[in-house]
């Protein structure tokens, strides 16, 4: 019987050439390209770039962004990328990238306008690319989700604090599309915040959701809806969204107080209608029902409804002051007029996908914010809206079924890991990727979409 346990002894040297690492990036790259990505990052930081600079700022920006979507979590882990010229072409050394980041921290409003208003431009082709695949297609609702994330830092930078779970560092708050069930999302605002940052600030609600409209193309701002849990649930955030201008649809936690405590002990058991789980069925010991009429709202937005969920709390959990009779309450405030409000529940719990993608974003480089000044981290946040962005729109342009779902890591793992050989011939380039690898066909069909989408 032959021993499959035993490996045969593999000899190693380094005289390889033509050999390429990470070639599934050129999924990456082909996406940039695409969308204008590139081109825009190149025009709006121009006037960073000194006279007589061999490297394009908006180039540089693109690399820090493709290595981070790689797994990256520093400016030095451009290398990566600096090490296969013929795949990602010239990348900076490391004291040009962090001298490029200072520069743009230096000059912080103008040059996040700039990777703002290039990363708006390209999302607008990307969405006009993918057609039914985009959000909001059909003239259906962009939902946003805003939602807050502690990031630590283990030394000192600049406006670190102590956060309010007892660690340090900083309380960004992020805005995220949701793409359904069929895709991930992609962020449309991180705003970077001391760690003691409030949870309800409504100022910071305002200035995030702010920030994420325009990102959106402009006819598609007024079919947004606004999810986020009860940090946004504020008078002052709902007034902003509801204002005449704005008419913004929103659908938020709702803190469960001593007067909604009284009036969910008044509803009639015939109120109670069975709630939904996540595939849309009927969830056995859940229940909704409509609090508004109980409630006096005349200090909240017009035409606001407060709907409350009753559930029996799993075996082992502990009951909190708000549960009643043994059963566990949540409500929200929405102000969606129509629908059933198993619906409307089912569709406002779904916000907690955003923190699926809170953390497929610190898998993008938000674990750690790697530089000291707070300006160059809030650079660095772009560059990971960047990072996650790319990926985002790779999914949503070139893949398919399960694949459109897969998470960073896995995408890492499955598609930009491939090793593969450049050849030169006929005036042409040509990336042979390992016929071994259980998921070239893939790659190479997904290249193929994206590169039927724009020639060149």
């Amino acid at each position: 019987m032959q021993n499959t346990a035993r490996r045969p002894k593999i000899t190693v040297s380094d005289d390889g050439t033509g050999i390429v690492s990470d070639a599934g990036a050129l999924l990456l790259t082909e996406t940039a390209r695409i969308t204008g990505l590139g081109a825009g990052l190149s025009a709006g930081l121009a006037q960073w770039r000194p006279s007589r600079a061999v490297h394009d700022p908006g180039k540089t920006v693109l690399d820090l962004a493709v290595a981070v979507a790689l797994g990256g979590d520093c400016l030095a882990d451009a290398g990566v990328l600096r090490a296969e010229p013929e795949l990602f072409g010239p990348v900076a050394s490391d004291p040009v990238i962090s001298r490029l980041v200072t520069r743009l921290a230096a000059d912080a409003p103008a040059a996040l306008k700039a990777i703002r208003a290039a990363r708006a431009a390209a999302r607008q082709r990307a969405w006009t690319l993918a057609g039914s695949q985009a959000p909001g297609t059909g003239g259906g609702q962009i939902v946003m989700d805003i939602d807050a994330t502690i990031v630590t830092a283990c030394s000192d930078k600049e406006q670190a604090a102590p956060t309010w779970k007892k660690t340090y560092g900083f309380h960004p708050l992020t805005v995220f599309a949701d793409h359904g069930s069929d895709g991930t999302g992609e962020p449309l605002a991180i705003m970077l915040r001391p760690g003691n940052a409030g949870s309800n600030t409504a100022s910071d609600h305002i200035t995030s959701a702010k920030l994420a409209l325009a990102q959106l193309p402009a006819q598609a701002r007024r079919r947004v809806l606004i999810r986020a849990d009860s940090g946004g649930g504020t008078h002052d955030f709902l007034t902003w969204l509801t204002a005449p201008r704005r008419r913004l649809a929103y659908s938020v936690g709702f803190t469960i107080t001593d007067q909604a405590q009284h009036a969910i002990a008044q509803i009639p058991s015939r109120a109670w209608t069975p709630a939904y789980d996540g595939d849309g069925e009927v969830r056995d010991g859940a229940w909704v029902a409509e609090l508004t009429g109980l409630l006096d709202l005349s200090s909240w937005p017009k035409g606001m409804r407060v709907i409350v969920r009753r559930e029996r709390p799993h075996p082992g959990a502990q009951l909190r002051f708000t549960d009643i009779d043994g059963h566990r309450f949540t409500a929200f405030a929405t102000s969606t007029r129509t629908g059933q409000l198993a619906d409307l529940e089912l569709r406002h719990r779904r916000r907690a996908r955003c923190e699926d993608r809170i953390r497929n974003a610190k898998d993008t480089g938000l674990r750690n914010l790697p530089l000291h000044g707070y300006d160059q981290n809030q650079i660095w946040c772009e560059i990971i809206a960047l990072a996650c962005e790319l990926l985002a729109w790779m999914a949503m342009l070139a893949l398919t079924g399960t694949a459109r779902r897969w998470e960073p890591r896995k995408l890492r793992l499955r598609l930009f890991s491939v090793a593969g050989r450049i050849v030169h011939g006929g005036r042409r380039i040509r990336l042979r990727l390992a016929a071994r690898w259980p998921w070239t066909r893939d790659i190479t069909t997904a290249i193929s979409r994206l590169q039927a989408l724009a020639p060149g």
